[in-house]
């Protein structure tokens, strides 16, 4: 039997929960705002929405955290195309400035590899609708990271076939979708980390990286390696 545990009441599950795993590439935890999502920072301010899910014998399998912005607004009449990235920018910049939040964005749902197939992710999205839901937000956006696609196929074509696991999850649940956030993640390094990172070595132009949904494009003159990660936001209504 599953059980959902939040960071308020047990926040010693923060270093197991993140323990369990990550999706993608290693070099994902290398972006600019990437460290910001797992740190101790976002789970202090908003334990309530970092959920750590245990099976019957109390082992975490799976998380879930997600943090609440102020959308829509003037200066914000729709979501980012920079995605995930700017979802981080403007939770920081609502807590600078005191703003009130109307919106609950997930950054994550990930399952451990063991757990997989067993509806713990549509269990965890739920849970989230229901913490919005009880703190009195509007509604959960989602920017949905593609997990199928591969890298050099563009997401219009991808989208539009219809086949991703993790994009058909959102709309059984009954998931709107908002609009591509062709700049959701974006990773630079040079071509020295990137071989660390990845194992690949770069060459000028278009490469592919394990774990990589986009190319990495690659300047050898400049010693430099771009990835820019494009994700699907998806609203659900509360």
């Amino acid at each position: 039997m599953l059980r959902i545990e939040d960071l308020v009441t047990r926040p010693d599950l923060r270093g197991p929960a993140l323990r369990l795993g990550s999706t993608g590439g290693e070099f994902l935890g290398h972006g600019l705002t990437a460290g910001l999502a797992g740190s101790a920072r976002i789970a202090a301010h908003w334990p309530e929405f970092f959920l750590v899910l245990l099976d019957h014998d109390g082992t975490p399998v799976a998380r879930a955290a997600a943090i609440p912005v102020a959308f829509p607004t003037a200066d914000r009449p729709e979501l980012p195309d920079h995605g995930w990235d700017s979802a981080l920018v403007w939770a920081a910049e609502d807590h600078l400035d005191g703003a009130s939040p109307t919106t609950l964005v997930a950054l994550e749902v990930y399952v451990a590899e063991s757990a997989r197939g067993q509806g713990i992710a549509a269990r965890a999205l739920t849970e989230l609708k229901e913490r919005a839901r009880g703190a009195g937000l509007a509604s959960l956006v989602v920017p949905v990271r593609p997990t199928g696609k591969p890298a050099l196929e563009s997401i219009v074509d991808y989208q539009a076939r219809g086949t991703d696991p993790w994009l058909r999850s959102h709309e059984r649940l009954g998931a709107r979708f908002r609009k591509v956030a062709p700049f959701a993640m974006t990773v630079t390094g040079t071509f020295a980390q990137w071989a660390e990172w990845t194992g690949v070595r770069l060459r000028d132009g278009v490469n592919v990286v394990p774990g990589g949904i986009a190319p990495v494009l690659g300047s050898e003159a400049q010693d430099l390696g771009v990835y820019v990660e494009p994700n699907v936001w998806y609203e659900h209504s509360l």
